[in-house]
């Protein structure tokens, strides 16, 4: 069931003011009486992370990797992404939020709920670029901070990549369709696409099997989410800085108390695996509980979504309590460089 909190007067990075519509869910143990891991959802995704239309179901829920018997799972919606249905709630003045604002908004919503400490911070893409944000902006509050297929600042890449899903979503005539088109292009890799249609073409209409499952992901966006919401979050993407445009990165992440276990995925053609390798190399030379796994697939930047098993077998020791730091744990199978 998903649960409202207001906050009347927030005041963004820009400076205005205004009325800011925050709603969460909560799953598994009630709150208060186990450790709580927070769940951040990716672009398009919501606070449904288990249950019934959960999009992590294959990892959360009883006797999962992360076990809703054992922990409460929190996860909030990103103001204005459509998920209360209410399109009053949504943020037409985009481009004045930035992803330190949500951060701040969650951390005012942790407050309200009266939770001082979590267990773990977990997302895929921009939800685990939120856990970053939150992890600096309140350095003793995360102790397993887990960014999966994202880093603590946007590349020029995916500077790149959100600029053109910008003019689509502002300039095309089928906005969420054609945006979503483009961005399959680069949550996927040739490989995926190569194994999944071969060429083919569709019996019904001769279209190549690719460019109709392109038309599909697009249609099927258009059917659940606001043009609002989706250049909110792709604009988020795009202030992706966990420094805050004051110095580098890695410099503001050395403040961070918990431990931190990055995630890449080695076809990501998105939040590419060798920045995230970077990101941990830098890290690693202060911090001694910092830690780098990373994913096998073909299935680029979505593999976070696919590979369950693999994920699975990634976080367990940590949802089980028994990491070691990153330098008896190097060398492991598991965790390593």
């Amino acid at each position: 069931m998903l649960q409202e909190i207001t906050f009347p007067h927030f005041k963004n990075s820009e400076g205005s003011f205004q009325e800011i519509h925050v709603f969460y869910r909560f799953f598994g143990r009630e709150a208060g009486t186990a450790p709580v891991v927070l769940v951040n959802h990716a672009l398009t995704g919501n606070a449904n992370v288990t249950g019934e239309n959960g999009w992590w179901n294959e990892l959360i829920g009883p006797g999962k990797c992360i076990d809703t018997q054992k922990f409460t799972i929190l996860s909030i919606n990103v103001p204005g992404n459509g998920a209360s249905e209410n399109r009053e709630h949504l943020l037409h003045n985009y481009t004045e939020f930035t992803l330190d604002d949500v951060a701040r908004i969650f951390a005012e919503v942790l407050g309200k709920l009266n939770i001082n400490e979590l267990f773990a911070a977990i997302g895929g893409s921009i939800g685990g670029a939120l856990a970053w944000h939150l992890a600096v902006l309140r350095p003793n509050l995360i102790k397993n901070l887990i960014p999966i297929a994202t880093d603590l600042k946007a590349t020029d890449w995916v500077l790149g990549q959100c600029k053109v899903q910008d003019q689509i979503l502002n300039n095309s005539a089928d906005p969420i369709h054609d945006a979503r088109m483009h961005a399959m292009t680069f949550y996927r890799t040739p490989a995926s696409f190569s194994a999944k249609f071969r060429r083919k073409r569709n019996e019904l209409n001769a279209q190549f099997e690719v460019a109709n499952w392109l038309s599909h992901h697009g249609r099927k966006l258009e059917q659940r989410y606001e043009l609002a919401a989706y250049k909110l979050m792709n604009h988020l993407l795009t202030t992706i800085d966990i420094s805050g445009g004051k110095g580098k990165p890695s410099a503001a992440a050395q403040t961070i108390s918990g431990n931190i276990y990055l995630i890449g995925i080695d076809s990501d053609l998105f939040f590419l695996p060798e920045e995230i390798r970077e990101t941990y190399e830098e890290l690693s030379v202060e911090k001694k509980n910092i830690h780098y796994s990373e994913i096998k697939s073909i299935h680029g930047h979505d593999a976070f979504l696919i590979e369950y098993e693999q994920l699975s077998q990634i976080l367990k020791p940590i949802f089980k309590q028994n990491v070691t730091h990153n330098e008896e744990n190097k060398y492991s199978p598991v965790w390593n460089r």
